[in-house]
Formats: structure tokens, C-alpha cells, sequence
């Protein structure tokens, strides 16, 4: 009967190591990424997003963002866009802080948000009120296909989103 219980107990922690072991390598399908860059102004921004790829789908029709509607910018949770000192964006204010990142595409023009809830799945719950800043911005190609989305900030302030062929970017001072 101890043979019986010790190769039981035996059986099941090899079990579930190899299991643990197995989700380990299992690399998520929206991998989580960040970028950070200190402004010449001070200013450190950061943007942390889960970053989709495209896997041959068409943005606006089998992935987001669709035309009109919020998006998260990323996927799962929210991006996140962080700044440790208030900054000059399309000549307003934003101040200091966290925020989520969202966007409403167009066809030449795109919305950028920065809205004050920043912990939020998505934007199933995305609030118009709690926006503390909303610009518009040139809507481009990007060169090359970027087939998962990215972000990039410079030391000048300019912060870039690629996904698929598009492209946008605003200036924070």
C-alpha cells in the first residue's frame, strides 16, 4: 500500500512540473512591452501596451482598430501612458501621471485620448468623462509593415504608433 501511495504522489509532482513547465514556454499571443525615454525637458515617458500582430488580418475589419470606434491602442489591458512631469501636447496641458491611451481612427485624421481611469481592461468601460486630454493627429503609412504593433518615443518628445501600414505620432513637450 505504500508502493502504491509513494508512486502516486511521485506520478502527480511529476505531472505537474512537466505542466508548469509547459506553460512556461507558451509565449502569449499579445506579448506585454514597454517603452520609456527621458524628454531633453526632464521628462520621463513611458508607455507600456500589450503589443498584437497582424497574422495576415485586415486592421479594421478583422482586428482594431475600426473605424469611429475607441480602442485601447493595444491589447488586453489598457495602454498605459505615463508621464513624471506635465507636458505640452498639441499646445494643452497634461499633467504629471497615468493615464490610458486610446485612439479613434479615421481616414487621414486619428483621435489620440489620455483618459484618467489607466487600470482598465480595454475599453469596455471607457468613460468620455474621465478624459483629461484629446488630440487629433495625421493619420500615415508606415514603412515598413509593421506586423506587430509598436511604439517608439524620442529624446525630442515625438511618440510614434506603428501597426499594420499605419501610422501616427504627436509631439509631447
Amino acid at each position: 500500500m505504500k508502493k502504491v501511495l509513494s508512486f502516486a504522489l511521485m506520478a502527480t509532482i511529476l505531472f505537474a512540473g512537466t505542466n508548469c513547465q509547459a506553460q512556461e514556454k507558451k509565449k502569449p499571443a499579445s506579448p506585454p512591452m514597454s517603452v520609456t525615454e527621458t524628454l531633453k525637458s526632464g521628462a520621463v515617458v513611458s508607455i507600456n501596451y500589450g503589443s498584437p500582430s497582424v497574422k495576415g488580418r485586415t486592421i479594421g475589419k478583422d482586428l482594431e482598430p475600426k473605424a469611429g470606434q475607441v480602442w485601447r491602442a493595444g491589447a488586453n489591458d489598457a495602454t498605459v501612458f505615463e508621464t513624471s512631469k506635465d507636458l505640452s501636447i498639441d499646445g494643452q496641458t497634461l499633467p504629471a501621471g497615468k493615464y490610458s491611451l486610446f485612439v479613434i481612427s479615421g481616414d487621414d485624421k486619428w483621435t489620440v485620448i489620455f483618459n484618467k481611469t489607466w487600470k482598465q481592461w480595454g475599453a469596455y468601460e471607457y468613460k468620455a468623462t474621465d478624459d483629461a486630454l484629446r488630440i487629433m493627429v495625421k493619420a500615415g503609412k508606415a514603412k515598413p509593415f509593421a506586423e506587430s504593433l509598436a511604439y517608439t518615443i524620442d529624446k525630442n518628445g515625438k511618440v510614434n504608433m506603428m501597426w499594420g501600414d499605419h501610422e501616427i505620432s504627436f509631439k509631447a513637450k
